[in-house]
């Protein structure tokens, strides 16, 4: 079956307001950047987002955040979107904060058809015993708290219930991928990406190169394509846009490099 779409408009146009987004991606590596875009033109809101963050102020997840389209997300880290702590922290935005292991099991879960599994990490906090605070309101009051979860031994070792999540929809971004589905990521930017596919209702990936069937060696697939529904062929102008959340230089090599004649100045 041939899963590519025309374009990432066409692969979003269906997605309401009010739907569970599974998004891959960790910071701004791996991010499906094209397909958040298209969601953004297209317009729906309500929506609710489940990814390790949010992005930053003006890139990923945080460009929808700035046009105020989420209403909910389920992450690990706030980290560097300083818009992300400021809605949270003033009522206008409910965030599930969750371990990042948790996180990715509940997810992996959700696409494996397991309604749920017990961890050890959260025992004896608020993770197991609630009141972790999901939504303030404008005075800085907590007005929904996390819930208290089942906690059980085994072995003589208490255990936390950890729900599995599925959503209605998956966003990923992938290395390669062909016109079934199968996907393959590329070192680091494989993070939360096969994780996202797995648990969506339906996924769609976009794809830095579009290959034909049986040209991916299926021992190099890290995703089946029964676990996608949608792709998006990248031009070489967004498969090559990528954002480095940090960039970071000693201050040695900065005078060095500033020290330097430019090119132009040596006449090349």
């Amino acid at each position: 079956m041939d899963k590519v779409m025309a374009n990432a408009a066409e692969a979003v146009a269906d997605i309401g307001s009010g739907a569970t987004l599974a998004v891959g991606g960790f910071g701004l590596c791996g991010i499906p950047s094209v397909l958040i875009d298209a969601l953004l033109t297209q317009g729906a809101d309500e929506l609710e987002a489940v990814s390790n963050n949010c992005g930053v102020d003006d890139w990923g997840l945080g460009r929808l955040l700035m046009a105020r389209r989420l209403r909910r997300m389920i992450a690990s880290y706030v980290g560097e979107n300083k818009e992300f702590a400021r809605q949270y922290l003033s009522g206008e935005l409910e965030v599930e904060l969750t371990p990042q292991g948790t996180l990715a099991e509940r997810m992996r879960a959700g696409g494996s058809g397991i309604p749920g599994f017990y961890t050890a990490t959260g025992v004896g906090t608020q993770v197991a015993d609630g009141g972790l605070p999901w939504r303030y309101d404008d005075a800085g009051n907590v007005v929904v708290a996390s819930p208290p979860k089942e906690v059980r031994s085994f072995g003589g070792r208490d255990f936390v219930l950890e729900e599995a999540i599925v959503a209605d929809f998956g966003l990923v971004r992938a290395w390669k991928g062909d016109r079934h589905g199968n996907l393959v990521f590329r070192d680091s930017a494989r993070n939360f990406n096969p994780l996202a596919a797995m648990c969506g209702r339906l996924t769609i990936a976009e794809v830095e190169e579009l290959v034909e069937p049986g040209e991916l060696n299926p021992n190099d697939v890290h995703t089946p394509g029964v676990y996608v529904q949608r792709v998006v062929a990248l031009t070489p102008e967004q498969a090559a846009d990528k954002r480095i959340e940090k960039r970071t230089v000693s201050a040695p090599l900065v005078e060095e490099v500033a020290q330097q004649p430019s090119r132009n100045q040596e006449g090349h």
